[in-house]
């Protein structure tokens, strides 16, 4: 029997809309206040911008951009994949409506019933149709509605997808689950409570066999989905939910793929590296533009891009460079992505380190409705822990 937690009670009226503090930022703030997603340099805000980016194709740095959020990227790279190759199949709960955050709007009309169609409330089922599918050479985009919701596939996932390729031995190039994505929608928006707030990456990290993929904007998000539904392992592809409309930029219009495993360096220092991946990677340019500011310091800022398999190498040469080391992600701290980073960065640089490695992360707790934001990493503890490698 397949029970879901649904919330449908309506909240009561708040007489004091001014404290809820727990949803804005406290009065005279400095450094927690919202996100100025219109101006912060992590997204392209011109087509030149867009267009400059060296991984790009000659075809895409030759055309044209367009101006739309991570959700309409999505859209656009299913569309395009759904267009270019017959293998292709793009199916989950709702998808054929175009989808709770609508990332499949219009996919359907376009590419039919057979191509793209709603399934059952079943994630179990979802992930072993999808396994079997890329099993017999199509090439599958799975959705799961939530992340939150992808432990009854996790089975399937771990022990079925990861596997195909290593247990086929000499058949592995016939025997595989290339092709296969699964898509879910993660971390917190501010109110998401228990069951639609969670960042279950880490998870996933520890399965040899699999890779795993949180884009930061529209244009990482098209080039990664493009990237992994090419790729020959399966990939989870989790897409950070409060940046589908949020996050705004130019985005390359012709279709193009950015590498998988590799980190990209946003920004050149000297000082301290920071290392994250996903929305908290706006934190981080608010903490670090903070602290040059008051510190007079010079941070580097690394974007993962690829959870796993991760690419060590690039930062190990930059905290090699710098000798200090912060990584942050939204997910909890106890044997999360910081943890395996923190340790790699230990073992590869620790003569080079001119302080510990710090780890902001989220609290191991369970999100609360009323005060979830306070279990994500915030401005103020980013920078905190960057004075904190600065006076060590």
């Amino acid at each position: 029997m397949i029970t879901r937690t649904v919330c449908r009670h309506r909240a009561p009226k708040n007489p004091h809309p001014a404290r809820r503090w727990y949803a804005s930022h406290p009065p005279k703030a400095r450094l927690n206040i919202p996100t100025d997603y219109s101006t912060t340099p992590l997204l392209h805000h011109t087509s030149k911008a867009a267009l400059s980016n060296k991984e790009l194709s000659t075809e895409a740095r030759n055309g044209t951009t367009s101006r739309i959020n991570l959700f309409q990227a999505i859209n656009a790279a299913l569309a395009h994949a759904l267009r270019s190759d017959q293998r292709v199949l793009l199916f989950g709960e709702d998808v054929a409506f175009g989808g709770v955050f609508r990332c499949s709007m219009n996919l359907a009309t376009e590419f039919g019933d057979e191509r793209v169609f709603n399934t059952p409330l079943s994630e179990q089922g979802i992930a072993g149709f999808a396994i079997g599918a890329a099993m017999e050479g199509m090439r599958p985009v799975a959705e799961i509605q939530f992340a939150d919701y992808v432990y009854p596939a996790f089975d399937q996932i771990v022990n079925e997808a990861a596997k195909v390729r290593y247990r086929a031995g000499v058949n592995a190039d016939a025997q595989s689950c290339g092709g296969l994505v699964i898509r879910m929608p993660s971390g917190g928006v501010g109110h998401g409570a228990l069951y639609h707030s969670q960042s279950p990456e880490s998870l996933f990290s520890h399965i040899p066999g699999v890779r795993v993929v949180i884009p930061r904007s529209p244009a990482q998000a098209k080039g990664l989905l493009l990237s992994s539904i090419a790729c020959n392992d399966p990939v989870i592809f989790m897409e950070p939910k409060i940046l589908y409309r949020a996050a705004v930029e130019h985005v390359p219009a012709e279709p193009y793929t950015l590498p998988l495993s590799k980190a990209e360096v946003l920004k050149e220092g000297k000082d301290v590296t920071i290392v994250s991946y996903g929305t908290p990677m706006y934190t981080c340019q608010s903490a670090l533009e903070a602290a040059e500011r008051d510190f007079k310091c010079s941070v580097e800022l690394i974007d993962l891009r690829t959870i796993y398999p991760w690419d060590r190498q690039a930062v190990m040469a930059s905290v090699r460079k710098t000798g200090r080391c912060i990584v942050v992600h939204e997910s909890m701290v106890n044997a999360g992505v910081g943890a395996e980073v923190a340790a790699t960065v230990q073992e590869g640089c620790f003569l080079r380190l001119e302080a510990p490695v710090q780890r902001v992360a989220g609290w191991s707790t369970h999100a609360g409705l009323a005060y979830e934001k306070f279990n994500i990493p915030d401005v103020a503890r980013v920078y905190d822990s960057i004075r904190a490698v600065l006076e060590f």
